[in-house]
């Protein structure tokens, strides 16, 4: 599997064939290039995960593109000529994309205040016909499979988590790998105080691997 960060939440799955891009939001940046994707996936409709200013370029670059995103976002973009292309994917439902299968899972984004509403969130997560749990991004969400997950995209940082709960999910999941992503919001001196910490505690036995931007690298399945 190879996996390239484009900042904050923003993927490139390269597994089984496919080419899966996740999240491509307004504070990520190098995506806009990408071409010959097999599918686009947007976990909810917050712009640091799907930004509406750059996505209709991104699927017009990839017309050949699978796109799915959760069925808030599904519904609001309807109106427009590009929100056509995709699909809401439903807490439960699941979709093939090469030999990789996408299963659907969460539902709902995390509580950031009770005073604002909640919205959908797609947690997905990625099986091959050879390894089952072998990616998993939670979007906004700290959902906690039934299964073991091979890489875990970790939200190291979020105005809706407080470090000891991103570290008692970190535990709970406890992956072989760990990629932070959601960083874009604190200052480069300030994630290292979050990266240092989620290190330190995080469960015994995981890689936490922070890739340099726009740059694959490779994880060897188990």
């Amino acid at each position: 599997m190879r996996l390239t960060h484009f900042g904050h939440s923003c993927v490139l799955v390269e597994l089984g064939g496919a080419r899966i891009l996740i999240d491509p939001g307004n504070l990520s940046a190098g995506f806009e290039q990408l071409t010959g994707l097999d599918a686009i996936l947007v976990t909810h409709q917050h712009p640091d995960h799907g930004d509406i200013a750059r996505l209709p370029a991104l699927l017009a670059a990839n017309p050949q593109a699978a796109a799915y995103c959760d069925p808030q976002s599904a519904r609001l973009w309807a109106g427009e000529a590009w929100g056509s292309r995709f699909t809401a994917a439903h807490t439960g439902d699941s979709f093939r994309i090469a030999d990789v299968r996408v299963d659907v899972a969460g539902g709902t984004h995390a509580t950031i205040h009770p005073d604002i509403p909640l919205v959908d969130n797609a947690s997905f997560l990625f099986s091959t016909s050879q390894h089952a749990g072998v990616f998993l991004h939670p979007g906004d969400a700290l959902f906690i499979p039934d299964q073991p997950v091979d890489v875990l995209a970790l939200p190291a940082t979020a105005p809706w988590s407080k470090l000891q709960e991103t570290v008692d999910y970190f535990r709970a999941v406890a992956p072989r790998v760990a990629i932070p992503i959601h960083t874009a919001i604190v200052s480069e001196p300030g994630l290292g105080i979050y990266l240092g910490q989620l290190q330190n505690l995080g469960p015994s036995g995981t890689r936490f691997l922070t890739p340099p931007r726009e740059e694959a690298v490779e994880i060897p399945l188990p």
